[in-house]
């Protein structure tokens, strides 16, 4: 689950885009969606499957290549947060939680609390809680049953619910940022007690509250479906698993689906139910700015100041797949891109998928 915090360079794929586009713009003229998306699968290196899919007002297109469809489902890593992001807000509109809520209030009877100053659900949802980013006692677990396979598979909520009176904040909350995956995995869980579930149903409740009014038919955590075999350095990789972190990371979906959420988060105004509605308009409200880079932070969304408009984006990968999503809503644009292969280490394919939206949004 990748840190979304780092801003993608271009790549020679996104650069090739960005100038069609400029291009195009100079020329008085658009080009078609099929032209500025066909360069991107390629800078997914190694990858068997690829899918990229944009929306630019009413246009909308999907890109496959390999053994991908537009139903074809990816792990989806840390994209997964912004749909916890989603989560939050709409339970948020129906008054059934806070942003300034803490954590504590949601903890099962008899579970010990994070030592020091409160946490609030708003700390969790833009990373400035001080949580570190791995729950304590995840590495040494992990150590012993496959970091390099599937290094969250058996962290339990148990697990989770046991490391946080062993858990030491790096910093107050609310002072500085700082990427967690623990921090918005215990998000997943607060929100599931506070909608009056178990601290395992996340999964249900996300389906419940957003995929199914959002007619995301290809999305959930659910291991067992079909879906691409990820790589890792060209080899295989078996279905990612997060059973006690899964609102950090446990999401499955397809260009399809991921494609339609962006258009929803375009056109908010069109969603339904009403508490929906509002969590998409909430999601996209920036929260806080990070003094050097100018940078701002929405509910898990990183949110760019450019010319034309904001630009919000989020990205993830897992052992064998990369995703990323990104959307600006001046010119209703958005981006969806997904392959089967892990990250790689300069991160070329977030980086060309980047600059590929950012071509789009100036055409």
């Amino acid at each position: 689950m990748t840190n979304p915090l780092e801003t993608p360079a271009l790549t020679a794929a996104a650069a090739e885009a960005t100038a069609a586009a400029e291009a195009a713009a100079e020329g008085l003229t658009t080009p078609p969606l099929n032209a500025l998306l066909l360069p991107l699968p390629d800078a997914a290196r190694g990858a068997s499957a690829v899918a990229v899919a944009a929306v630019r007002g009413d246009e909308h297109i999907i890109v496959c290549r390999g053994a991908a469809e537009e139903d074809t489902r990816f792990e989806t890593g840390s994209l997964t947060k912004t749909f916890t992001a989603l989560l939050l807000a709409e339970l948020a509109a129906r008054g059934e939680v806070r942003y300034d809520d803490p954590l504590d209030r949601y903890l099962p009877a008899g579970a010990r609390r994070v030592p020091g100053p409160p946490v609030t659900l708003l700390h969790l949802a833009t990373h400035t809680a001080g949580l570190p980013r791995l729950p304590p006692g995840l590495l040494a677990r992990s150590a012993r049953t496959g970091w390099f396979r599937n290094p969250y598979a058996a962290f339990t909520t148990d697990d989770l619910l046991a490391a946080l009176p062993r858990t030491r904040l790096h910093h107050r909350p609310g002072t500085h940022v700082r990427y967690s995956n623990y921090g918005v995995g215990l998000l997943g869980l607060a929100l599931a007690r506070a909608a009056g579930g178990e601290p395992d149903d996340y999964p249900a409740l996300l389906g419940e509250r957003v995929l199914e009014p959002l007619g995301l038919t290809d999305t959930d955590c659910d291991p067992t479906r079909p879906q691409v075999v990820g790589h890792w350095h060209g080899r295989p990789r078996p279905p990612w698993l997060v059973p006690g972190l899964p609102g950090a990371g446990a999401l499955r979906s397809s260009a399809r689906d991921l494609l339609r959420c962006l258009t929803a988060l375009l056109a908010p105004e069109a969603a339904a139910p009403p508490s929906l509605r509002v969590a998409l308009t909430e999601v996209q409200r920036p929260r806080l700015a990070l003094r050097r880079s100018g940078r701002r932070l929405c509910l898990v969304w990183n949110l760019r100041v450019r010319p034309g408009g904001p630009l919000l984006h989020h990205s993830g990968g897992t052992r064998g797949c990369t995703a990323f999503a990104g959307f600006l809503p001046g010119s209703r644009t958005g981006l969806v891109a997904l392959a089967d292969t892990a990250p790689a280490p300069t991160g070329a394919f977030v980086q060309a998928a980047y600059g590929t939206l950012c071509g789009l949004g100036s055409t």
